[in-house]
């Protein structure tokens, strides 16, 4: 009976406390939760990091830090993504409840405060990812039309708005998050595809050229900031920023399938992205383009289904998220019953549709995709994934961790802090160097 009242909608405001008094009090959830098995979850968290992103990766990550920076990073990224994803995972029923949405379980340990605050490093973090993949959607559309044009009249703002139009019609069409089944095995296909295409033709090009220069880029003071950028980038890789939410969805015990989950991601699933980001460093060294798919060469026809396949995969992942401004939305607002009824389609056409317009308007605006890649990094990963998970465990634990575990969780704390406000400088940085280079609504 537990099980089933767990993956049961809410039909009252879920209270949570600390252990004074009441901190928040949460109001139910209009989405699914329990509903999942770990193997769709593990397929989630997979689509979000094999994404049309590890296209990028060559050029925002191996460029800026060369062969052993670059491997030996993306190593240590995903071991602490995996050990820091494990502690929030773990304190998903800390105190007896279910944290269903990450400001839920920070607001549970910390107060109402907390529970604000994260609220809006979450919404900037999953925002910024989503523009990122609205300006990855342009790329790929406008990356198809160059193929057979060469005239240059249509503009990559122009590919961006085409792409966040086509996000909102997918956003009104699948009502929650556990309404992607179908779409994850679609999303899979996809991903193969573009990967496949861009490992084999960029294996080839590589073979056949000339020697190429691996040495990092830019003068001395360059160097240290495009390194602390693409160490962002790195954190960005691994995580979703939206651990409870995606763990909400899984089936008792969740705790349990949420770790089997984690372990597909961290394993299986990072194998692609160090793949394409490995084979388009070594086959262009520093030539690699943000988006690896410009760089290779091969058939018209195989680069235009890459192309097409990167795209429609943007447009599901951008969709898992959205999910938690979606669900924060349809809660607010009692959004319930059948998603074809009059009064869910209109609202979910006027609420989705104006989050993914101004999404578009930001991508149009300012598409520097590795630049975005960075700054989320730096000012809502690192906070949200690393410093707070490591400072919640630290708090909700700390009766039971020894003097060590108590040091390593603070060392933790404060090198990720450290990490995070660099990071962000660096990427601010990033940002006003190619607004001095490009201007508003560029077509790069």
């Amino acid at each position: 009976m537990e099980s089933q009242r767990d993956g049961d909608v809410s039909t009252r405001p879920t209270k949570v406390y600390s252990d004074d008094q009441l901190a928040i009090q949460i109001p139910e959830t209009a989405h699914q939760i329990s509903s999942d098995s770990w193997f769709q979850v593990g397929f989630v968290l997979t689509t979000g990091i094999n994404s049309a992103y590890v296209l990028g990766y060559s050029g925002a990550v191996m460029v800026p830090l060369g062969w052993v920076g670059g491997v030996v990073g993306l190593l240590l990224a995903t071991a602490i993504s995996l050990y820091a994803n494990a502690l929030i995972a773990k304190l998903h029923e800390f105190g007896g409840k279910r944290h269903i949405r990450y400001r839920d379980l920070a607001g549970f340990i910390y107060g109402p405060k907390a529970y604000s605050l994260t609220w809006l490093l979450q919404y900037i973090n999953l925002f910024m990812i989503n523009v990122g993949y609205v300006i990855l959607a342009g790329q790929a559309l406008k990356a198809i039309y160059v193929l057979f044009r060469d005239d240059n009249a249509m503009k990559l703002p122009y590919f961006i708005a085409m792409a966040g139009f086509a996000c909102g019609l997918f956003a009104i069409c699948i009502p929650h998050l556990s309404a992607l089944r179908f779409w994850l095995g679609l999303s899979t296909f996809f991903s193969l595809v573009y990967i496949v295409i861009a490992f084999s033709l960029s294996l080839r090009d590589g073979i056949k050229a000339p020697p190429r220069d691996y040495g990092i880029p830019g003068s001395d003071i360059s160097k240290v900031f495009t390194t602390i950028g693409a160490s962002a980038s790195l954190v960005f890789a691994f995580n979703t920023g939206m651990l409870p939410e995606i763990q909400a969805t899984v089936r008792q015990p969740v705790v349990g399938n949420m770790m089997k989950a984690l372990y597909f991601q961290f394993t299986v699933g990072v194998v692609p992205l160090y793949a394409v980001a490995f084979m388009g460093y070594w086959a262009y060294g520093n030539d690699a383009s943000a988006y690896l798919l410009n760089s290779v060469n091969g058939p018209v026809w195989v680069k235009t289904f890459a192309n097409l396949s990167a795209f429609l995969q943007t447009v599901i992942a951008l969709h898992i998220f959205a999910s938690p401004m979606y669900e924060y939305l349809d809660t607010k607002y009692g959004i319930k019953g059948s998603a074809l009824a009059v009064k869910n389609l209109s609202f979910r056409v006027m609420m989705r549709g104006g989050y993914l317009t101004i999404t578009t308007l930001l991508a149009a605006a300012l598409p520097f995709i590795g630049d975005f890649m960075s700054l989320t990094g730096a000012i809502s990963t690192f906070p949200l994934t690393f410093i707070l998970a490591n400072h919640m465990y630290l708090v909700a634990k700390r009766n039971k961790l020894t003097s060590m575990e108590k040091a390593w969780h603070w060392l933790n704390v404060i090198f990720f802090g450290f990490m995070s406000v660099a990071a962000a400088v660096a990427a601010m940085r990033l940002i006003a160097v190619d607004s001095k280079n490009y201007s508003i609504f560029a077509d790069i």
